[in-house]
């Protein structure tokens, strides 16, 4: 799943984006393309697909091809259909069905909200346009905190699993995922976004992980919120996948996110640093004695978070660990807490 996972990151260009109509320019119908030579069989509809994409300039146009047909016939990936299904006559419903998704796809939209749903850490997850689709980084992030609680769980609370709160949780992605791996955690997600929270929702009632997770519509950047999230408190871990792109790069983002994802989950100002600030003034008064705090973040930011926490000592947060992702950039960023 990595493998796919870096393939879709190559096809989202590696970062975010916003909910907008589509580009007009992007589309035209798959009428408009002659019928696909040879029989009308799933591997027929991946090879002639793969060519109008490339026609139309569509990024990883195989790999899009594949990913819809295999959808259309129930599997995940083509590599995972039968053989026999590979030169098997479609029938008139399945060819309309890859029709009207390839379509869609012409028009930019990504591969994820097209299918409606999309693997993260073994998990299915519900995708619905706006809301930010997580990255193949994002389970490197995942992984880590995984790998802390399971050599510091003197870290966390002995007699249960740790108390996590996530700061954005989107779809869900990273709470669910961390739920389903520490069958004793429990978990706070917050967004300020009404259809991330609904979605978040709708996957943990698909996972059956509801009953461990309580969440919450709310503005971390807010005056008072944090006497929202103090009853729940104190937490072991605080995780985020905050908006941490430079604005001045927003323009430089792929079509799939700037007319499709929400950009308020990317836009993290003029540093990219306007929410990992607010988090980070946040935490301390969130977090128990010996708490940590993981950020996925753009790979200029460990410096500048680093300069950032040593202009703040009144908040004991310490850079203690710094993480590459699989492209070898540094990503990930570990912060404690220390005693006062």
């Amino acid at each position: 799943m990595k493998l796919w996972g870096q393939i879709l990151g190559t096809l989202l260009s590696g970062s975010r984006g916003r909910k907008g109509a589509p580009q007009a320019w992007a589309f035209k119908s798959w009428k408009t393309y002659s019928s696909p030579a040879g029989p009308l069989s799933a591997t027929g509809m991946v090879n002639h697909w793969t060519r109008v994409f490339e026609e139309r300039g569509i990024p990883e146009a195989r790999e899009s091809s594949e990913y819809i047909v295999a959808h259309v016939l129930g599997a995940k990936t083509f590599q995972s259909l039968r053989p026999a299904l590979w030169t098997k006559p479609l029938t008139p419903r399945q060819l309309e069905c890859i029709h009207e998704l390839c379509s869609h796809r012409l028009q930019r939209m990504p591969v994820q909200y097209i299918l409606g749903e999309w693997d993260f850490q073994g998990l299915s997850l519900k995708m619905v346009p706006p809301v930010f689709i997580p990255r193949p980084e994002t389970e490197e992030l995942v992984e880590w905190v995984l790998e802390e609680v399971a050599q510091r769980p003197h870290a966390v609370r002995t007699q249960d699993g740790p108390l996590i709160l996530e700061v954005g949780c989107g779809s869900g992605a990273i709470a669910l995922s961390l739920l389903s791996q520490l069958p004793k955690s429990q978990v706070i997600a917050v967004d300020k976004e009404e259809a991330a929270v609904t979605l978040t929702h709708e996957n943990a009632q698909r996972l059956r992980l509801q009953d461990r997770i309580r969440i919450i519509c709310l503005d971390v950047t807010s005056e008072g919120c944090c006497t929202d999230l103090w009853p729940w408190g104190p937490v072991d871990l605080v995780v985020s996948n905050p908006p941490y792109i430079f604005h001045k790069d927003m323009e430089q983002l792929a079509p799939e996110i700037r007319s499709y994802e929400d950009l308020v989950a990317l836009d993290g100002g003029d540093e990219g640093m306007d929410i990992i600030t607010h988090i980070l003034t946040l935490a301390p008064r969130l977090l128990n004695a010996s708490g940590s705090i993981f950020l996925e973040v753009d790979p200029r930011h460990p410096e500048l978070v680093s300069s950032w926490l040593q202009g703040h000592p009144d908040l004991h947060l310490s850079l203690v660990g710094v993480r590459e992702d699989f492209c070898g950039r540094p990503r990930f960023l570990h912060v404690q807490k220390s005693a006062p």
